[in-house]
């Protein structure tokens, strides 16, 4: 079975969602995923198509025009700042435009505080027809994969699962063989990049305040095959039909060829790596 691909948000960040639709469609991607959710960063565009109805039309006939599918909306993120109340509408036109998804992270070490939340937001979208997907990372609140799949136990919803991105696994010292231990039940789809080792030339990193980490996963991710991370391994390891959430944010290259063709490299990068890599 040929592998399936998402568009993630990040990769061509501040592009309107009608626009990477069309990209998405134009370079050969199966699904695309939105950022939909109201972030609260300054400078940042926002598209929340449960506020602005014109948008959330245009969004809708963009997908039926390019046949394209919307596989997840993100950032459902769990901070003690942060009201989940305000995620509800935005699950609900996710909802009517076909998504199945929702990503989210936790930025907090409080277990308990953030496991009640986790399984808050977990009941709100499946009131619409939605997985949560919560994605560890090694400086957030959930770091590795073992406390992301002792999250999912604690809150026992069918529809919460884990997120394993490539980038942040390799950092956080997830490993194929510990993927390939984990019951695949955990696993919905991946995020995929590639990237440097940390300050050691280690893909873990011993410091997670490292900056030169956050630089890298914010805005200068590499193409499949160009860093350190076992993406072949990871991959191999969790179950073979996961679609592929390209999350490639990457300025230079954003510059260099434009947001269209940096997606474009992304994808016909990624399944050069596959085929290399004897990944169907």
């Amino acid at each position: 079975m040929a592998k399936k691909f998402s568009l993630a948000y990040l990769t061509i960040p501040g592009t309107p969602p009608v626009e990477q639709i069309r990209i998405a469609k134009e370079c050969g991607y199966d699904f695309v995923s939105l950022r939909t959710i109201p972030m609260h960063l300054p400078g940042e565009p926002e598209f929340l198509l449960h506020v602005d109805s014109e948008l959330f039309l245009s969004v809708k006939r963009a997908l039926e025009e390019y046949d394209m599918k919307l596989m997840d909306i993100e950032l459902a993120r769990i901070r003690p700042d942060l009201d989940i109340n305000e995620y509800e509408p935005a699950f609900e036109k996710a909802a009517e435009l076909g998504a199945t998804d929702v990503l989210g992270s936790v930025w907090t070490r409080n277990v308990s505080y953030y496991t009640e939340q986790v399984g808050r937001v977990a009941e709100m979208a499946k009131d619409y027809g939605l997985c949560y997907n919560v994605e560890f990372l090694p400086w957030a609140g959930v770091r590795n994969l073992q406390e992301d799949i002792t999250l999912v136990d604690a809150v026992g919803a069918d529809n919460l699962f884990v997120m394993v991105d490539t980038l942040h696994a390799g950092r956080a010292g997830v490993t194929a063989q510990e993927l390939s231990r984990t019951d695949p039940k955990y696993f919905r789809f991946i995020h995929l990049c590639d990237g440097p080792g940390g300050s050691d030339g280690d893909p873990v990193l011993c410091d997670i305040r490292d900056e030169k980490m956050l630089h890298t996963a914010r805005e200068a991710r590499l193409y499949p095959g160009y860093g350190v991370m076992d993406i072949a391994g990871m991959v191999k390891a969790m179950p073979a039909n996961l679609p592929l959430s390209i999350e490639l944010p990457n300025l230079t290259q954003i510059r260099l060829r434009g947001a269209k063709g940096h997606a474009q490299r992304c994808i016909d990068m990624a399944r050069r790596y596959f085929a290399d890599h004897g990944i169907e």
